[in-house]
Formats: C-alpha cells, sequence, structure tokens
C-alpha cells in the first residue's frame, strides 16, 4: 500500500471507496459520497490536504480529506470523510492515512484538526473532546464524538465554535 496524494484520475476510485464504506445497501447513495463531491466544488477544497491509499494495482482502497473549517474566526480544518473499502479494513489503512494527514496538516502549519467520530477509534490518534479545549460543535448534541486533535501551531488561546465547510450545513 502507498498512500499519496490524491490526483484527477482518482476521483472516480474515491468516490467508489467511499460508497463501499459507508453504503448500507445498493441502492441508496451514501451521505458521505454527496458531501465529498460538494466538497471538491468548494473555496474550502485543499488539494493537497486529500490523500489515497493506493493497493498493490495501483487501485484506490481508502482515501481521507482535510478541508477548511475555523474555530470563530482563526483558521483550522475538519477531516472527513474517511473511507477504506470493507475489503481492506482492519489492516491498516485507516490508521496509515490518518498519519498521513495528520503529518501533512501539522507540516503546513495548521493548527488543529476536528472531526466527528468515534472517541475510541480516534483517541489513539491523540484526538479530545472538543470541549477540553474550549472549542463548541456546530450541534452540541454531538458531545464527545466532536474532538479535536492539536497540532505543533496550537494556541491554547484558539476557542470557540467551531465551522466545517458549507457543504457540511447543507449535505
Amino acid at each position: 500500500m502507498l498512500i499519496r496524494r490524491e490526483t484527477p484520475s482518482d476521483i472516480a476510485g474515491v468516490r467508489d471507496v467511499t460508497a463501499a464504506a459507508f453504503g448500507k445497501s445498493e441502492a441508496a447513495v451514501p451521505v458521505e459520497v454527496t458531501l465529498l463531491g460538494e466538497l471538491r466544488t468548494c473555496d474550502a477544497w485543499l488539494p493537497a490536504l486529500s490523500f489515497v491509499a493506493a493497493g498493490d494495482r495501483g487501485d484506490v482502497i481508502g482515501h481521507v480529506v482535510c478541508t477548511r473549517g475555523h474555530v470563530g474566526p482563526d483558521l483550522a480544518l475538519g477531516l472527513g470523510p474517511l473511507s477504506v473499502h470493507p475489503a481492506h479494513q482492519r489492516r491498516g489503512v485507516g490508521l496509515a492515512l490518518m498519519h498521513a494527514i495528520l503529518g501533512a496538516a501539522d507540516a503546513f502549519g495548521e493548527s488543529l484538526v476536528a472531526l466527528l467520530g468515534s472517541p475510541a477509534y480516534y483517541g489513539r490518534f491523540g484526538f479530545r473532546p472538543a470541549s477540553a479545549y474550549g472549542i463548541t460543535a456546530p450541534d452540541p448534541a454531538w458531545g464527545d464524538y466532536f474532538q479535536v486533535r492539536s497540532l505543533t501551531a496550537y494556541q491554547p488561546t484558539l476557542k470557540g465554535p467551531f465551522a466545517y465547510a458549507e457543504p457540511f450545513d447543507r449535505v
């Protein structure tokens, strides 16, 4: 497996992996697929922070993306979706994608990454409840599932409401 930046030729493969990872049935298009399509067309899309996991034959087996978010007026990142094809889950693909995206975000001087997800899964990557940082979720009902991972450029004065890229609000 190779973790690399997404290229235009990967878009269909990323869509297929996301659909397989989040799909409950063949009939319905998962909301994560629609969200990813909308994110690609908005100003918050950061091509340098869209990574694929390529299998032995070069096929896309996983994907992760961070898009521009904000904590109050300050810049931050929103992570997601993270997708791994079901045939490749529990083999370290998600782990490799997470390490790659967090390392890249840190190298680019970003302050923090926020996400909505399982504390048991994302805690291993240093994510903690956003409330511990004084950052509030877009939806208070998310509780401890809304998490933040601080990076090297993080300053403790960074507090306030988190806002994802606009497509998160309407998809």
